[in-house]
C-alpha cells in the first residue's frame, strides 16, 4: 500500500490558491521584500518616535527592556534579509512569509505587553500584520493570523487582568470592559482579514490576468514580427514623419540594403519612382537601382494606424517583378506571333474562297466553251467575286491601319438618328425587321463622328443579321457618371456563352456571308476613344445586347 507523502501535503497547504511555481517564485520574493522593508520603516518610525517624544515612557519598568526589543527586531530583519538571498524553492518562500508574520504578531505582543498591556497605544499593530498577510500571501493567511492575534491579544489582556502577569489595570476598568474590549478588537481583526483578504485576492487575480494578457500580447507580437519576416514580400514601416523604422528580410534582399543603410530615411530615398506620387495609393509599379542592374518593384503604401484606430505611419508592402515581367513580355511575344499567326490564316482562308471562284469562272471563259448566257453569268460571278475581295482588303485595311482621330463634339443621338434611317432604307434580305429607338433631346461627346457612326452602323447590321422575320431592335442610351452607354439590344438567335469571348475577334463569324471584321473594327475604333464595348447573351434564342461606353469629354 502507497503511503502519502507527508511533504507534498505540507507543500501543498503552503501553496497559495493563485500561484504557479513560476509567479511565486519570482512574485512572492519581491513581495517578501517589500514586508522586510516595510518592517524596518515600522520600527524605525513608530517606536523611535516613541523614544524622541516620549509618550507612556513612564509606564516602561525597564525602559533598557524596550531598546532590547527594538534592536532585537533590527537584527531580525537584517536575518530575514540573509535568509530570503538563499531560498530557492517557491515552497521555502511562503513558509518563510509564515513565519515572519508569525514572528511579527508575537513581537506586537510582547510590545503591547512592555507598554502597558491594556492601556498601551500599540494594539492597532495587529492590524498591519493581517493586511501584510492579505498582501504577502493570500485569504487564508488572513483568517489565519487574524485568529492568532485574537488568541494572543485576548489572552494577553486576560492574564493582565486577573493579575497573573503584570501590573492590574486601573480600577475603573470591569470585567465588563474587559470582554468589550477584547470583542472589539477580535472583530476588527476579522474585519481587516476579510477586507484585505478580498482585496489581495483580488489584486491577485488581477495581476494575474494582466500578466497572462501581456504573454498573450508578448506571443501574439512575436507572432507577427516572425510573419512579417517570412513573408516573401518586402515590407517596410515609417513613423509620421515618414523616416523608415523597420525593414523586414526580404525587403533587405529585394533591395540589397541593410536596415542600418534605410532607417530614418524616407521611402522616396530608396524608391525614386514615389516621387511623383502621394500616398496612400493602391498599387504603382516603378524602378529601383541594385549591383548595376534595373529591378522592376510592385509597391502599395497604406496608413498604419495602433489599436485604436490613430494613425501612426505608413506601411508599404512590396515584390520584386522582374522575373515576372521578363515572363509577361515573352508570353506577350508568343502571344503577339500567335495573333498573327492566327490572323494570317484567317486572311488566308478568307482570300483563298473568292480567288478559287474567280480562278474557276475565268478559266471557264478563256476555253470559251459555255454558252453566252453562261458566260454572262460566270463574269457575274467574277465581278462579284473581286468586290468581295475589295470589300476583305478595304475591312481588314480599316481594322489594321491606324486612322488619325478627329475629334469634335457632335450630338450622339443625332448620330443614332442618322443611322437608324439609313438601316430602314437599307437591304435586309427581304426580312422586315422593326427598329425602335429611345433617344431623347441631345447628347454631346467629343470623338471622331465619323468613326463613331462606323461603331454604330456595324452593331446595327450585326443585330439585322442576328435576327429573323420579323424581329426587333432596339436601340437607346443611358448616361452614367462621366460615360454614355449606347444599348443595341435584339430578339434575334442569341450567341452561345462558348462564343462570346470570340465574336470580337478578326474574322470570327458564324455567319454564312460576311468577313468577320464588322464588330472587330467596331471594338478597335471603340477603344481609340477610351471606349469599351460589352456584349450579354443569355444564350441561343434569346437575343442579344451590345453595350457601347464612351467618355463624354474624351480630348
Amino acid at each position: 500500500m502507497r503511503r502519502p507523502d507527508r511533504h507534498r501535503g505540507r507543500q501543498s497547504f503552503l501553496l497559495t490558491d493563485w500561484q504557479s511555481p513560476e509567479y511565486t517564485h519570482t512574485d512572492l520574493a519581491k513581495r517578501i521584500s517589500a514586508l522586510i522593508s516595510f518592517r524596518v520603516v515600522v520600527v524605525t518610525l513608530l517606536l523611535g518616535s516613541f523614544y524622541i517624544f516620549r509618550i507612556e515612557y513612564h509606564q516602561l519598568s525597564r525602559p533598557s527592556d524596550f531598546s532590547y526589543f527594538i534592536a532585537s527586531l533590527y537584527l531580525l530583519t537584517i536575518f530575514y534579509a540573509v535568509i530570503l538571498r538563499k531560498l530557492k524553492k517557491p515552497a521555502h518562500y511562503t513558509a518563510f512569509a509564515y513565519a515572519q508574520i508569525t514572528v511579527d504578531i508575537a513581537a506586537e505582543t510582547i510590545l503591547i505587553y512592555i507598554t502597558g498591556g491594556i492601556e498601551s497605544t500599540f494594539s492597532f499593530m495587529f492590524p498591519l500584520s493581517i493586511l501584510s498577510a492579505g498582501i504577502v500571501l493570500n485569504r487564508r493567511a488572513c483568517y489565519i493570523f487574524a485568529t492568532l492575534s485574537s488568541v494572543l491579544y485576548g489572552g494577553l489582556l486576560d492574564l493582565q487582568f486577573y493579575g497573573i502577569i503584570g501590573n492590574s489595570p486601573s480600577l475603573t476598568f470591569t470585567e465588563k470592559n474587559l470582554f468589550y474590549n477584547i470583542f472589539a478588537y477580535i472583530t476588527a481583526f476579522y474585519i481587516v482579514a476579510f477586507l484585505s483578504g478580498y482585496l489581495s485576492e483580488k489584486l491577485h487575480k488581477a495581476t494575474r490576468n494582466l500578466e497572462e494578457k501581456d504573454t498573450v500580447l508578448s506571443d501574439l507580437k512575436a507572432l507577427s514580427e516572425y510573419i512579417i519576416e517570412s513573408m516573401p514580400s518586402g515590407v517596410f514601416t515609417t513613423d509620421m514623419d515618414r523616416r523608415i523604422i523597420s525593414f523586414n528580410t526580404s525587403a533587405q534582399e529585394i533591395t540589397g540594403l541593410s536596415p542600418p543603410e534605410v532607417t530614418g530615411k524616407t521611402p522616396d530615398d530608396i524608391f525614386p519612382f514615389l516621387r511623383d506620387f502621394h500616398e496612400p495609393f493602391d498599387r504603382i509599379d516603378g524602378e529601383i537601382q541594385r549591383d548595376g542592374k534595373t529591378l522592376s518593384v510592385g509597391m502599395r503604401i497604406s496608413a498604419l494606424r495602433d489599436s485604436a484606430g490613430k494613425p501612426i505611419g505608413m506601411i508599404g508592402v512590396f515584390q520584386d517583378l522582374t522575373e515576372l515581367k521578363a515572363m509577361e513580355a515573352e508570353v506577350k511575344r508568343k502571344e503577339k506571333w500567335a495573333v498573327i499567326g492566327k490572323l494570317s490564316a484567317s486572311i488566308a482562308h478568307e482570300l483563298r474562297n473568292p480567288l478559287a471562284a474567280l480562278k474557276g469562272s475565268i478559266e471557264m471563259l478563256r476555253e470559251k466553251k459555255v454558252p453566252e448566257e453562261h458566260a454572262d453569268h460566270l463574269m457575274e460571278i467574277a465581278l462579284s467575286e473581286m468586290d468581295r475581295l475589295n470589300a476583305i482588303i478595304t475591312d481588314f485595311l480599316l481594322y489594321a491601319k491606324p486612322r488619325e482621330l478627329n475629334k469634335q463634339s457632335f450630338d450622339v443621338h443625332q448620330a443614332l438618328r442618322d443611322i437608324t434611317t439609313l438601316l430602314k432604307s437599307a437591304e435586309t434580305n427581304g426580312k422586315h425587321v422593326e427598329i425602335s429607338t429611345k433617344l431623347d433631346g441631345e447628347l454631346f461627346i467629343t470623338g471622331d463622328a465619323g468613326q463613331i457612326q462606323q461603331v454604330f452602323w456595324n452593331l446595327s447590321m450585326n443585330a439585322i443579321d442576328a435576327v429573323s422575320d420579323g424581329g426587333t431592335i432596339e436601340i437607346y442610351t443611358a448616361k452614367k457618371n462621366n460615360t454614355v452607354e449606347i444599348f443595341f439590344r435584339d430578339n434575334g438567335k442569341g450567341i452561345n456563352k462558348s462564343d462570346t469571348d470570340n465574336v470580337f475577334y478578326p474574322f470570327y463569324t458564324t455567319k454564312e456571308h460576311g468577313t468577320g471584321l464588322g464588330l472587330s473594327i467596331a471594338l478597335k475604333i471603340t477603344e481609340e476613344h477610351g471606349g469599351k464595348i460589352e456584349v450579354d447573351s443569355g444564350g441561343p434564342g434569346k437575343g442579344s445586347t451590345f453595350k457601347v461606353i464612351l467618355p463624354i469629354n474624351n480630348t
